[in-house]
């Protein structure tokens, strides 16, 4: 059998993606150079589409057209292949969770550390980010093209949205999407789960633009409810690190310097 009689065998046994090193088991008396020639030959032909370094998906046909496959269609198997926990985050989290109002240009994955020594990959449409810890119970599956995908759910998906609004561009972008997952929210218990995987001025964040943007109090006011069952005291902190605090406004519930201007879009 030739690699690509194999890979096409695999296609149809309902395996769409492989790794070089399968391909090396496989054909033990193959030489590196003639699988990497292969493995090219196949990709310039919109057989093979290369995701990460190392790894492979056939390109299936309804992706065939323009090359290029949405992450959601391989990320659990490329998690397995690296195998690390992981689960889908920030807008691409919100996408799924029903936030639709910005479609996210790339697709955001969170992982364990460490972070990959090498390059992660040649691909560009994944974002990473990093936690010591995956919180497992609070992240939510459904059934994808091949297979189960795992998402943050909505507290999550809110928490991370503020602590890494540097990803998603800016506050403003941020109190967008949570003004859509806003109806959704319920932070009862959160201080016994939630908070364990973030810090308390990321909670002061999340409160203030929900309470003060975008007038969401009911929710507002059961987070900051759990925030004083988790902690009595906490300090001021400001709204932005990335800029200056002298003179800003003081929020004085959450204890938030108001350093930058938040401005959602309209979503109507």
């Amino acid at each position: 059998m030739t690699i690509r009689g194999w890979i096409r065998h695999r296609e149809i046994s309902g395996f769409p993606t492989f790794s070089v090193e399968e391909i090396r088991r496989t054909f033990p008396n193959y030489s590196e150079q003639v699988i990497r020639n292969e493995l090219f030959r196949l990709s310039s032909q919109g057989i093979l589409y290369s995701a990460y370094r190392g790894f492979y998906i056939i390109i299936p046909p309804q992706y065939a057209a323009k090359r290029v496959i949405p992450p959601v269609y391989y990320i659990d198997q490329l998690m397995s292949y690296l195998k690390k926990p992981y689960y889908i985050s920030l807008l691409s989290a919100a996408e799924i969770l029903g936030a639709a109002h910005q479609r996210p240009q790339k697709f955001s994955v969170t992982t364990k550390y460490p972070k990959p020594s090498t390059s992660p990959s040649k691909n560009d449409t994944l974002v990473w980010t990093y936690r010591k810890e995956i919180p497992s119970d609070l992240l939510l599956s459904k059934n994808s093209e091949t297979g189960v995908i795992h998402y943050s759910n909505v507290e999550l998906t809110s928490i991370d949205i503020v602590q890494y609004e540097q990803h998603i561009g800016g506050f403003s972008r941020a109190a967008t999407i949570l003004e859509e997952l806003a109806d959704k929210m319920d932070f009862r218990g959160a201080s016994q789960k939630l908070f364990c995987y973030t810090s308390v001025a990321t909670i002061q964040r999340l409160g203030y633009i929900l309470e003060e943007i975008l007038e969401q109090k009911t929710v507002a006011d059961m987070l900051y409810t759990e925030l004083l069952s988790y902690t009595r005291r906490f300090r001021y902190v400001p709204l932005s690190t990335h800029r200056a605090e002298k003179a800003a406004e003081k929020n004085t519930r959450w204890k938030v310097n108001i350093n930058s201007i938040i401005e959602p879009d309209e979503l109507w």
